[in-house]
């Protein structure tokens, strides 16, 4: 038996030693920011570390009494060793899972945004089922989900959708899903109830909190504010209280309706704002070793990391780690789990 990870107790361990002294130097507490970014990097490590050891102690218990075992006949005793091991095998996946949610922005919570592609009305009903599914898998993980901006579409589904996703490692788990996904099934809008693919795309971004700096320069802000459009009762659609802000040096744009509040509205603005440039920070910083894709690929046919197939046969199909699963009910209900992790992992996962 053995982990599909290598995990080297040496490095780690040095790792270790190398912040311990950076936390014992005596300007270590000069800049705070750094200093707790230092320390949470500490403790990260010093788990993972002592969870190798705990699991590698395990690992000999269990081989001293296989042989033990073995020499004395014992069948029974046989069959708890390998229950033992099963279960230590689910202890390094879980390890492993962890070792890789040990990216310095994996903690944070995430910022999901969702826009439909090629396929008009289609594709902004598949971007609502998309919604719905990250909206189960949150709840099943005891996550939070806010809204943040909400634009519907004009017959179903939605323009575009922004939601602040809350938890342990959400952006962690949540990076995982950066891409466009494609459906096929027959279409409910079609008359003649022909086959149609449509195409959505799904970003990601770590959420900006206290502990990082984005440097934002007034002048480099254009704020336009509008009135709201779709449902919202009348102070939404009487007042202008959406907001659209663009960043004039990158030339992103966010935009936010869904509060009544044109300064919750602004709120909400800048937050994605923040976050997207950080992500472009991440980007730019990344670039050369590909760690952070920029995820802008023309949302159509051939750019999919994930096909839906709901006909003519029933199969969800992950084109980067080659996971298969016949349930499309299930993975639509929110169970995407195996999903995130084959590729957290770096490789096919039943």
């Amino acid at each position: 038996m053995r982990s599909e990870v290598f995990f080297d107790a040496d490095s780690l361990l040095s790792r270790v030693n190398d912040l311990e002294k950076k936390s014992n130097a005596p300007d270590f507490w000069g800049d705070p920011n750094s200093a707790r970014a230092v320390l949470q990097q500490l403790t990260r490590v010093r788990e993972e570390l002592d969870g190798i050891e705990t699991l590698g102690a395990e690992w000999e218990d269990l081989t001293e009494l296989a042989h033990l075992a073995e020499e004395e006949g014992e069948e029974e005793v046989l069959e708890e060793v390998d229950q033992g091991a099963q279960e230590l095998l689910r202890k390094i996946r879980r390890l492993e899972l962890s070792h890789m949610l040990s990216g310095p922005d994996d903690s944070r919570n995430a910022i999901l945004s969702l826009h439909p592609g090629a396929g008009g009305t289609e594709s902004m009903d598949w971007a609502e089922m998309l919604a719905r599914m990250y909206q189960r898998w949150a709840e099943k993980r005891g996550f939070s989900w806010k809204i943040m901006d909400f634009l519907a579409g004009e017959e179903a589904g939605i323009k575009s959708m922004s939601v602040e996703v809350r938890g342990d490692h959400a952006y962690g788990y949540l990076k995982a899903e950066r891409g466009v996904h494609r459906l096929v099934r027959l279409s409910p809008f079609d008359a003649n109830h022909r086959r149609h693919t449509s195409f959505a795309s799904v970003f990601v971004y770590p959420e900006v909190d206290d502990d990082i700096t984005i440097e934002i320069d007034e002048s480099d802000l254009r704020v336009d504010t509008y009135r709201a459009s779709g449902a919202g009762g009348q102070h939404v659609n009487k007042t202008s209280s959406a907001i659209r802000i663009t960043h004039i040096p990158t030339g992103i744009v966010v935009q936010c309706q869904n509060e009544r509040s044109q300064f919750r509205n602004r709120e909400n603005a800048m937050k994605i704002l923040l976050s997207r440039l950080y992500q472009k920070k991440l980007e730019e910083e990344e670039a050369k070793r590909a760690k952070i894709h920029a995820a802008k690929s023309e949302i159509a046919w051939g750019s999919q990391i994930r096909s839906y197939v709901l006909h003519p046969y029933s199969l969800v199909k992950d084109h980067r780690t080659g996971v298969e699963v016949g349930n499309v009910q299930g993975v639509l209900d929110g169970n995407i789990d195996g999903f995130i992790e084959a590729f957290l992992l770096g490789g096919k996962r039943a």
